[in-house]
């Protein structure tokens, strides 16, 4: 199969990565890629937000499936225009993906098939957020409605912060992202990652991950697009995940159905668990990052398989088969993400770090400049590796991020905290 990956960050080199082990491959083109993508695959300047750019690509290259990797092309409806032409696609409709694109949408939906999540209010003004705010009190959740590249989330523990964010978000911060605005209750309790694949029908869950948002250690500062993560992740025990479908995910899944808009590509519910039972935080439209990285790195080969499965509406005649193992990946970031910092620094000593099945680093924000290669984004590199215990998979990831000679960087050391 040819096949294209359309994204450039760390989630898509992993998913570039995985699909790579598969022999069904026979020929990888990642679409704008990085210089990590760049090592292991074909890349191609292509704008993949634009479908029709998209769609004459595929039929000029003989493509055979397309993986959509960034939020951005799904809402877009990149996937819509594809299947429009009878090619085959990983990725939900740019209806199914309101999900992730619109926060008072799956609102809406969680109330209609009462789904437990936080209170909420919706608001297209500052002054009446404002007013509900103060009537509300704080700790309180300020959300931009849209898109918002995973910071438009204020966790605001005073009214006075609460305020702040209402007026950074309806002052365009996050441009149209923030033209609405929801605000939830606070919830208390652990936030996991479940991620299930949906083929329309059938619902398959693929693994469990813990996501570490905030920028310091301890969970403490600014959030970000995340920081590290590791899964499984145990705090999403067997008996929650089961709930979490039968109380969530499926009766979601069954309302976009009857609503003539189904779901079909992964969803990724994040969910607040407290005293064993989960509550939903958000829906995303696609792999998690940094959580794609380290499902792929457990999932290996079989990634692929799935993937083809859930686009051609076969998942109720597949299964997942885990190796009883842990995956742990360390995000290495440009000093001063997740508000302003440089580009361009070069990143030496890469090709101290083994790569194979259970150690690798996936570049998320790199550019190549000849052989070197040079920070490019806020997230830069994701270190991650496997192991038979949680314990060994945190030592051989902090082994490889010690052979990176990058003075401009930086990276938390205790991922996996919470579980360590």
């Amino acid at each position: 199969m040819n096949i294209l990956v359309l994204g450039s960050g760390g989630r898509e080199h992993a998913l570039a990565w995985a699909i790579l082990q598969n022999p069904k491959c026979d020929r990888l083109i990642c679409a704008p890629g990085n210089a990590g993508m760049a090592m292991i695959a074909e890349c191609a300047d292509l704008d993949i937000c634009d479908g029709s750019a998209v769609i004459t690509f595929c039929e000029e290259n003989a493509i055979d499936f397309v993986v959509i990797g960034p939020e951005a092309p799904l809402a877009a409806g990149v996937a819509d225009r594809l299947r429009a032409v009878d090619l085959s696609c990983f990725g939900p409709s740019s209806a199914a993906a309101r999900l992730e694109a619109s926060k008072a949408f799956t609102k809406e939906i969680c109330a209609a098939v009462e789904a437990p999540t936080a209170r909420y209010a919706h608001f297209t003004q500052a002054p009446p957020a404002r007013g509900y705010i103060r009537a509300q009190g704080a700790p309180i959740v300020v959300k931009a409605d849209g898109l918002a590249a995973g910071k438009g989330v204020i966790v605001a523990m005073t009214e006075a912060e609460a305020l702040d964010a209402v007026d950074t978000m309806f002052d365009g911060e996050f441009g149209p992202a923030g033209a609405e605005v929801v605000i939830e209750e606070f919830m208390d309790g652990e936030e996991a990652s479940f991620f299930v694949l949906v083929d329309g029908e059938t619902c398959l869950p693929i693994g469990t991950a813990q996501d570490h948002k905030r920028v310091g250690e301890g969970d403490t500062g600014p959030n970000t697009g995340g920081m590290g993560a590791y899964s499984p992740a145990p705090v999403l025990s067997d008996a929650i995940a089961r709930a979490a479908l039968e109380q969530i995910i499926r009766p979601t899944m069954a309302e976009m159905a009857r609503r003539g808009t189904p779901y079909q590509g992964v969803l990724y519910a994040g969910l607040m668990i407290k005293d064993g039972k989960p509550r939903l935080v958000e829906y995303n439209a696609r792999f998690g990052d940094p959580e794609a990285q380290v499902l792929m790195m457990r999932l290996g080969a079989q990634a692929l398989d799935l993937m083809l499965a859930c686009a051609e509406g076969r998942l109720d005649g597949v299964a997942v088969n885990w190796a009883d193992d842990h995956a742990l990946t360390v995000v290495m970031a440009a000093q001063g993400y997740p508000g302003a910092y440089a580009k361009g620094s070069e990143i030496r000593g890469l090709e101290n770090c083994p790569s194979d099945s259970a150690h690798m680093v996936f570049h998320a924000g790199t550019q190549a400049d000849g052989a070197q290669v040079l920070a490019n984004g806020g997230r830069v590199l994701n270190v991650t590796a496997r192991g038979d215990t949680l314990a060994e998979a945190h030592a051989r990831a902090y082994d490889m991020v010690d052979q990176i000679d990058w003075p401009e960087g930086f990276c938390r050391r205790d991922i996996g905290w919470r579980a360590l």
